[in-house]
């Protein structure tokens, strides 16, 4: 393994996300929420951190905060040298195109109004990495390379199934060859028999292609199948994170025991 394998291909350091509330035109009292308040943590090339915690514990905030999607109240986010905070428009759309997304809802990404051809194609389009025909090409490779046929490119949202629309969310995510991934609760929506299907696909291309992925999720038994390391959430801060057999059968923080204890310790074997 060479020095460039061991370094973090994104660091995260003092990330924090802070709203204002009340005020305003109508009065009230104003106050500071820490949706994310001094989180620090790094991923290495080809590895996956779970962040994981309840609704609200500002798991979901971190990633987004990460790709800029919202704003950063302070900290930095190194990705490969770069601070990400700080690009200007035209370092981050370079950024954008290593940098990608899965949503939680798979219906809720895809615009209902475009062909699967057109939303996997615009990527590869706003970024200049194909033309005419080669489109097509690389439409139908993604989707096949996804688990979905190529024919799907000529149908509408509508016309699939949750999984299905989560594969071709992964299958736009793919199309500008990423090195990192957001996975925003990627199975949260699905029926557990296509969660594990879901999972198996992520892991799938992480071999492939060497990706980098920060998994978001609620659930324990999902991270542990995913994951090499865990990092545990609540109420903005990160209580607890380390290796995952550390996570899930050595837990040190009360919320971490609390998470655990809706997971069978026979479930928390890793496959």
């Amino acid at each position: 393994m060479t020095t460039a394998d061991r370094e973090p291909i994104i660091s995260v350091r003092d990330l924090k996300v802070h709203f204002h509330t009340g005020g305003g035109l109508l009065g009230g009292d104003s106050r500071t929420v820490k949706a994310v308040d001094g989180v620090c943590f790094d991923i290495g090339p080809g590895q996956t951190l779970g962040v994981v915690g309840e609704s609200g514990s500002g798991k979901t905030t971190i990633g987004r905060a990460m790709l800029r999607l919202i704003p950063a109240t302070s900290g930095t986010v190194t990705y490969k040298g770069i601070d990400v905070l700080a690009a200007g428009t035209g370092e981050l759309r370079k950024l954008r195109q290593e940098m990608q997304i899965i949503f939680q809802d798979p219906s809720g990404s895809l615009n209902p109004r475009m062909r699967i051809r057109e939303i996997i194609a615009e990527p590869l389009q706003v970024h200049g990495l194909a033309k005419g025909r080669d489109i097509d090409k690389q439409v139908c490779e993604l989707l096949e390379r996804c688990g979905m046929p190529a024919s799907a490119a000529e149908r509408y949202p509508h016309e699939f199934s949750g999984g299905q629309k989560q594969r071709i969310g992964i299958a736009r995510a793919l199309a500008v060859k990423p090195k990192f991934i957001v996975c925003d609760e990627p199975t949260s929506a699905l029926d557990v028999s296509i969660q594990s299907q879901i999972i198996n696909l992520l892991r799938d291309l992480q071999s492939e292609f060497n990706l980098s992925y920060l998994f978001i999720s609620h659930d324990m038994a999902v991270v542990r199948h995913m994951c090499e390391r865990i990092a545990v959430m609540y109420k903005g801060q990160m209580v607890e994170a380390g290796e995952r057999d550390q996570i899930l059968y050595e837990p040190s923080h009360e919320y971490t025991k609390r998470l655990l204890s809706s997971v069978p310790r026979t479930d928390r074997a890793v496959s």
